[in-house]
């Protein structure tokens, strides 16, 4: 995984911007998580995670489109796509906003509901350094080095905090916001964690764990085409809430979509 991590290194580096120039906030990259041989978490039922991500991740691009976003999904199959591929396609794609959807799983099935993070090389709390440490395994990497004392995670970590983490802590808080309005019982808050996928891209980015697999209530609910389509439109409200901030903030005018 050094190699991938490397990788991201090279490409994370911006390009120079137009002299005087700034965009309006345009382009989102939607990253499903998982795919191919990778399933991710598993319901009791045999739901899998794979494919309820794949789901919200294209219901979620529909509606942003409608809103005339550009949107591109680093996964739009049931495909298994590296680390170092997920963070070209965002980063070839210079978005705006990076958002990485997973379904979460607990060793506890009384574990349940929603929680957004954000990047750090310091996780949260022990339960949010498990999260990262199961997402990042899944994408190829070693659990076993720490990012205290990787290199490479430790030049990403020190570009992100500079250039996004404001940005990607805005987001977060406006996802997170949005989705405890669907059950505000079961909102686990914003959280950091050192995922390496959203270390690697060069844009604002948040990973959102939609619910526990391993818990019924919350699969249940996963299982049903109208409860997805609730997540899809929390999220659409999210980003678009955070597009006019993003251009607020760089003196951009608002855009008529």
């Amino acid at each position: 995984m050094a190699v991938a991590v490397a990788a991201a290194a090279a490409s994370i580096a911006p390009a120079a911007p137009e002299p005087g120039k700034q965009a309006p906030f345009r382009r989102v990259v939607i990253d499903a998580g998982h795919g191919g041989k990778d399933e991710g978490a598993t319901a009791a039922s045999g739901l899998l995670e794979k494919e309820l991500v794949l789901d919200v991740s294209k219901r979620l691009a529909g509606l942003l489109k409608k809103q005339k976003l550009q949107v591109v999904l680093t996964r739009e199959s049931d495909e298994f796509v590296p680390l170092e591929v997920r963070t070209s396609r965002a980063n070839d794609a210079r978005g705006d906003l990076f958002i990485s959807i997973h379904a979460n799983a607990a060793t506890s099935r009384r574990a349940r509901g929603i929680e957004t993070y954000f990047v750090s090389l310091e996780a949260s709390d022990a339960a949010s350094r498990r999260v990262a440490d199961r997402e990042n395994e899944a994408l190829g990497r070693s659990a076993a080095a720490s990012p205290a004392v990787d290199p490479f995670l430790a030049l990403l970590g020190d570009m992100i905090s500079t250039d996004h983490m404001v940005d990607s802590n805005t987001f977060a808080k406006l996802a997170q916001a949005e989705l405890a309005d669907l059950d505000a019982a079961s909102s686990r808050g914003v959280k950091q964690a050192p995922f390496v996928v959203l270390m690697g891209v060069q844009m604002p980015a948040a990973l959102i764990e939609i619910g526990f697999l391993s818990n019924r209530d919350d699969a249940q609910s996963l299982a049903r085409r109208e409860h997805r389509q609730r997540i899809a439109e929390a999220l659409e409200r999210a980003v678009v809430a955070f597009g006019k901030r993003y251009d607020a903030r760089r003196g951009i005018a608002a855009v008529s979509r």
